[in-house]
């Protein structure tokens, strides 16, 4: 499995549409086999979707992020996995032993359990709430 993380610094990127280095990591069989530093610059949204498609990654651990980069990227069947905080190779540990919903990893405001809803309303057949209602 490919994982693709937005970085600042060796924190994860605090919102994934201005980041503009990743760090790619290979995984099998909960090893990381493969880690290798790419860049997206920020191009506009259907081209920043299709630089990341071209890297090939099946989850997007990542900060905040933009509802429509979210719909593209879950579109072009990437897993986005957002709200997202902390060092990368802690984030990534956290990933591999399936614990990133501990609220160490989630942004401010986040917590797991919203986080978890979140990616399921997202995910399936669930309209995103009005501003009205």
């Amino acid at each position: 499995m490919r994982v693709m993380l937005p970085l600042a610094k060796d924190r994860i990127s605090p919102l994934l549409d201005v980041a503009r280095r990743f760090l790619l990591v290979d995984l099998e069989g909960g090893r990381v086999q493969q880690r290798r530093l790419c860049r997206v610059e920020p191009f506009d949204l259907p081209a920043r979707v299709r630089r990341i498609r071209e890297l090939g990654p099946q989850a997007l651990i990542c900060g905040a992020v933009s509802w429509p980069l979210e719909q593209m990227l879950t579109s072009a069947g990437v897993q986005v996995i957002p709200d997202t905080r902390g060092q990368v190779d802690e984030v990534l540990t956290a990933f591999v032993a399936g614990d990133l919903a501990d609220r160490l990893f989630s942004m401010p405001g986040c917590s797991g359990e919203g986080r978890r809803r979140r990616r399921r309303q997202r995910g399936g057949h669930h309209r995103r709430p009005s501003k009205g209602g």
